[in-house]
C-alpha cells in the first residue's frame, strides 16, 4: 500500500512475534511523548526559576483546562486512527483514503473552534475555576495566546495518528524533537532576555507546534500509498465521518469528563493556596511523564488491535492485550517508583522552595508510587475500543473513574477529618483500579460476543 520507500517506517501488526513489534512501535511514541513532556516541562522550569511561583501555578493550574477543552478532538483523533488501521489491515485503500481526507479537514475545523473557544472563554473558565485572584489574570494570558495554536496542534495529533495506524512512531518523534528544541531556544530567549513571562512561553509553544505541524505535513504530502495526503481533495466524507465520530466522539467525551474531574480535583487543590497550587503543578508534570511512558502501550494495543481485526486475525487480538498490559505494568511500576524515590531532587528543578518541594511530595508519594494501576487500566481500555465498543468504555470511565473521584471530593473530602490534600490524592489509585476491573469484564464479554458474531474458531496463536 505504500512505495518502497516509505515501507521502511511501518509495521506488520497482522503477523509474526508480537512483542518485538510491540516494543517496535511503542517506544518510539514513548520517547516521542517524554521529549514533548520534556520541551513542555520547559515552559515550567522556565517560569519557575525566572519569574517565580505565581507565574509557575498560572501555567501550572491550566494543564487540567487545556485538557478538558482539547479532548473532544483528542479523541476523534483516536477514532481515526482506529478506523485508518482497520482499512489498512483489510487492505482497503479507498477507505483508508477518505479516512485521511476526513480527519485532516476535522482538525483543521476543530483546531479553529478551539481557538475561539480558548480566546474568548479563558477568563471565565479560570473564574468558575477559583483561580486566586494572584494568579488569574498570569493564567488568563497564558490560555489565551496557548489557544492561538490549536489548530497546528490538532492537525499534529491527527497526522501522528493516521502514521501510527500504519505502524509509522518514528517519524513524529523526528518531528517532536526538533520542534521540541525551537521551544526550548524561545522560551529562555522571551522569557529570560525579553521578560515576557508567561505570555513568552505561550508564543514559544505556539511556534514549536506551528513547526511539528508543518513537519507532519510534509510527511503525509509526500509519502505513498492511500495513507498520502492530497490538499486538494480535502473533503469531508460522510461516511466516513460518522465513522470516526462513532468511536472518537465516546472516547472524547471519556476524555472530557477525566478532565473534568481533574478540573473538580485541581479546584480542591486551589483552596490549599498557592504553595500547593504551585506543588500539585510541579508534582503533576514529573507524574505526566510515567504517564506517558505507559499510555504508549494504551495506543500501541489500540493500533495492533485494530489492524488484526480488519484483518480477522482475531486469535491475535488477546496476546497482543496481556503483553501490552505487562509492558505498562512494568513500565508504570518503573517509573514512577523512580520519581517518587527522585522526588526531592526532581521537583527542585521546578521551584527551590522547601514548601513547594514538600507540597509536591504529598502528590508523588501517593499517585506516583502507585501508577502502574494506571496503565492496567488505560490499556485495558485500548481493548475494548479496538475490538469494536466505543461507548461502552466510556460509560465505565464515566462511573468508575470520573464519577467516583467527584463523588470522593463532595463526600469524604468534606468531612473535617479527611479535608487534606492526601484525601484527594488517594482518589486517583481508588478510581483506577475500579475502572479497570469493570473495563476488563467489558472485554471478556466483548470478546466472547466478537468471536460469535464472526465464527471464529480456536487456531493456534501467530504469536512466537
Amino acid at each position: 500500500m505504500a512505495r518502497s520507500c516509505g515501507k521502511t517506517y511501518e509495521i506488520d501488526m497482522c503477523s509474526g512475534a508480537i512483542l518485538p513489534k510491540l516494543l517496535q512501535f511503542a517506544l518510539p511514541l514513548m520517547l516521542s511523548s517524554i521529549l514533548q513532556l520534556l520541551f513542555n516541562a520547559a515552559d515550567i522550569i522556565v517560569v519557575g526559576r525566572w519569574a517565580g511561583d505565581n507565574s509557575l501555578a498560572a501555567v501550572g493550574s491550566n494543564a487540567s483546562i487545556i485538557g478538558l477543552l482539547t479532548n473532544l478532538f483528542i479523541g476523534l483523533s483516536v477514532g481515526a486512527n482506529i478506523l485508518a488501521a482497520r482499512f489498512y489491515g483489510a487492505r482497503e485503500e479507498e477507505g483508508l483514503r477518505e479516512t485521511v481526507h476526513t480527519s485532516i479537514l476535522l482538525s483543521l475545523l476543530g483546531g479553529l473552534f478551539l481557538t475561539a473557544v480558548g480566546v474568548f472563554g479563558a477568563h471565565t473558565i479560570l473564574v468558575w475555576m477559583q483561580s486566586p485572584p494572584e494568579v488569574l489574570d498570569l493564567a488568563t494570558l497564558y490560555l489565551r495566546v496557548y489557544f492561538l495554536g490549536m489548530p497546528a496542534m490538532m492537525f499534529y495529533n491527527f497526522g501522528a495518528a493516521l502514521l501510527r495506524a500504519v505502524g509509522d512512531t518514528r517519524r513524529p518523534l523526528y518531528y517532536l524533537f526538533f520542534s521540541g528544541i525551537i521551544n526550548v531556544i524561545l522560551n529562555l530567549f522571551f522569557v529570560i532576555v525579553c521578560r515576557m513571562d508567561v505570555a513568552g512561553v505561550a508564543i514559544a509553544t505556539v511556534a514549536s507546534q506551528c513547526v511539528s505541524a508543518l513537519l507532519v505535513f510534509r510527511c503525509l504530502v509526500r509519502t505513498g500509498g492511500a495513507v498520502r495526503l492530497n490538499p486538494r481533495q480535502l473533503k469531508i466524507y460522510p461516511l466516513r465521518l460518522r465513522q470516526i465520530m462513532k468511536v472518537g466522539v465516546p472516547a472524547g467525551i471519556q476524555g472530557i469528563l477525566f478532565s473534568l474531574s481533574n478540573v473538580v480535583i485541581q479546584s480542591s487543590v486551589n483552596s490549599f493556596g498557592e504553595i500547593v497550587m504551585a506543588g500539585n503543578a510541579a508534582a503533576n508534570n514529573i507524574e505526566t511523564f510515567v504517564y506517558a511512558s505507559v499510555n504508549a502501550f494504551y495506543q500501541a494495543n489500540i493500533s495492533f488491535t485494530s489492524q488484526n481485526l480488519g484483518a480477522g486475525r482475531l486469535d491475535r487480538i488477546r496476546p497482543i492485550m496481556v503483553r501490552a498490559l505487562g509492558c505498562a505494568v512494568v513500565v508504570g511500576g518503573a517509573l514512577g517508583g523512580s520519581a517518587l524515590l527522585l522526588g526531592p531532587r526532581l521537583l527542585g528543578i521546578y521551584s527551590d522552595s522547601p514548601a513547594v518541594i514538600a507540597a509536591g511530595m504529598d502528590r508523588l508519594r501517593i499517585v506516583c508510587a502507585l501508577y502502574a494501576l494506571c496503565g492496567l487500566m488505560d490499556v485495558i481500555v485500548g481493548s475494548v475500543r479496538g475490538i469494536g465498543y466505543a461507548v461502552t468504555p466510556m460509560l465505565i470511565s464515566l462511573i468508575g473513574a470520573c464519577g467516583l473521584r467527584i463523588l470522593w471530593v463532595s463526600t469524604l473530602f468534606q468531612v473535617p477529618r479527611f479535608h487534606t490534600i492526601q484525601t484527594v490524592y488517594i482518589s486517583y489509585p481508588v478510581s483506577w483500579t475500579v475502572t479497570f476491573l469493570a473495563q476488563l469484564t467489558c472485554y471478556c464479554l466483548g470478546m466472547r460476543r466478537l468471536k460469535r458474531r464472526m465464527g471464529e474458531t480456536e487456531k493456534t496463536p501467530d504469536v512466537s
